[in-house]
């Protein structure tokens, strides 16, 4: 019989959130059009990132239309991505990027925004079904996940969250949970599990 934790790694499998989420925003890259396959203005960057955004989180979160929403709200967001994909000077970055060609130009930029949003929403689902079953539970039934938990998968876990009774995993089980789709990921043990 299947505990409740067992249902909630289920929900969580990466084949039930990682690979969809993945899958969708790779549709959405591939489905793109694209003008040309490098830009050189700075606005027709802004524009066409921006257009990207909408494409793709339609896709990601299967929206029949897109909310509208200024273009410069949209760009703060874009310039937020490019910036965990490149660094502080992000925009700069992807403009060179797609401005010459060079290390992928245009195209990689856009793969590597669809990266960072579907790395973003698919956490966002698996925090969401973590925290629901976690806060469900009573604090015998939180040391008995926990247990349950440390059986199956501490074989596969660092060090420091199994050593000393495995405090360190039970203090904050929750985060642990969430890292667990990509663990299995990780671990090449996807089909096992």
């Amino acid at each position: 019989m299947a505990t409740t934790l067992d249902e909630l790694l289920q929900s969580i499998h990466p084949n039930r959130t990682l690979d969809q989420v993945d899958a969708r925003a790779d549709e959405a890259v591939n489905s793109f059009p694209l003008e040309a396959a490098t830009i050189a203005d700075w606005d027709d960057f802004r524009r066409c990132l921006s257009r990207f955004l909408a494409h793709v989180e339609n896709y990601v979160l299967r929206l029949s239309a897109y909310p509208t929403i200024s273009h410069e709200f949209s760009w703060s967001r874009c310039t937020r991505l490019l910036m965990k994909a490149y660094g502080p000077n992000g925009e700069k970055a992807a403009l060179d990027m797609a401005r010459t060609g060079v290390q992928g130009g245009l195209y990689a930029v856009l793969k590597a925004m669809a990266s960072h949003i579907e790395a973003e929403y698919a956490g966002n689902e698996i925090t969401a079904r973590v925290h629901t079953y976690w806060n469900s539970l009573s604090a015998e039934e939180k040391w008995a996940a926990a247990t349950k938990y440390l059986a199956e998968y501490g074989h596969l876990l660092p060090t420091d969250l199994t050593e000393a009774s495995a405090a360190r995993l039970r203090a904050d089980f929750p985060s642990v949970l969430e890292q667990h789709p990509r663990l299995l990921r990780r671990f090449g043990r996807v089909g096992r599990y």
